[in-house]
């Protein structure tokens, strides 16, 4: 079967699967253009409120296909590196896509699959799932943003173990460090992201919107600076219909249905 990236929709929810069972999901740079298009589609559609990124069967991704990047050290450097411009555009479109994606983790998640995961808003693990930035067991440093993300969400000497020694870390240990929001068994990752999507879908997009800005502008504001973000989206928010639809929703006690 061709190495594929399939997406689906469960009701308000676009699911993007990672779909290479031969290889355990590894990923190629045809996946990663497909990733961006179905962002850009489901950003322009309204009906699209949430996005769950997983894996074929009980692997969630494998990363690079070694075959892949052995073939790559006979053509020019500029050609994975092109590769990886693809993977990072990809990881670039689901950090500033305005709406909720999470990534539901089946199995193991290595390099670049584990880097996909961190780039997403909120992270659904089976307790049997297994994280690894195994780029250092064949002489390669990190892509896709992990050691970014890794650096930003745990202390520097847990990423330099998890980095320098391709340390393997389980999905339980991500929990309790924060990484890792929310466990569930084996085979419920996919079910428990698409409920948890369906109560965030039920949320006003523009505010979602809003939050996803500015948890992803504060390292490079200053406290001042974000202030003035804070306020300058808590003024747009409650002037758009949503605000007045939200707040006479709670005032009623009704359950709100946002535009």
């Amino acid at each position: 079967m061709a190495a594929e990236l399939r997406s689906t929709f469960e009701g308000s929810t676009m699911v993007l699967t990672i779909s290479n069972p031969e290889h355990r999901n590894a990923l190629s740079p045809e996946m990663y253009a497909a990733g961006v298009e179905a962002l850009n589609v489901a950003e322009t559609n309204a009906e699209v409120r949430c996005v769950v990124l997983t894996g074929e069967g009980d692997t969630f991704c494998a990363g690079g296909n070694l075959q892949r990047l052995l073939a790559n050290r006979q053509k020019a450097p500029e050609v994975q590196a092109q590769s990886i411009e693809g993977l990072h555009n990809w990881i670039e479109a689901i950090r500033t896509f305005p709406k909720p994606v999470i990534a539901a983790v089946e199995g193991p998640a290595a390099g670049a699959g584990f880097s996909l995961a961190l780039a997403c808003d909120l992270i659904v693990a089976a307790r049997n799932a297994v994280f690894v930035m195994a780029y250092s067991s064949v002489a390669l440093s990190p892509d896709g943003g992990g050691s970014w993300h890794l650096a930003r969400a745990l202390p520097r000497q847990l990423v330099s173990e998890l980095l320098l020694g391709g340390e393997r870390i389980g999905a339980q240990r991500l929990h309790e460090l924060g990484v890792v929001n929310r466990l569930c068994d084996a085979g419920q990752a996919l079910a428990t992201a698409l409920a948890w999507a369906d109560r965030l879908g039920a949320r006003a997009p523009n505010v979602l919107a809003s939050i996803k800005e500015l948890v992803n502008d504060t390292g490079a504001h200053d406290l001042p600076t974000h202030l003035a973000a804070e306020r300058d989206q808590f003024v747009k928010n409650l002037h758009h219909v949503n605000g007045g639809i939200g707040i006479a929703a709670f005032l009623n006690k009704q359950t709100p249905r946002y535009e």
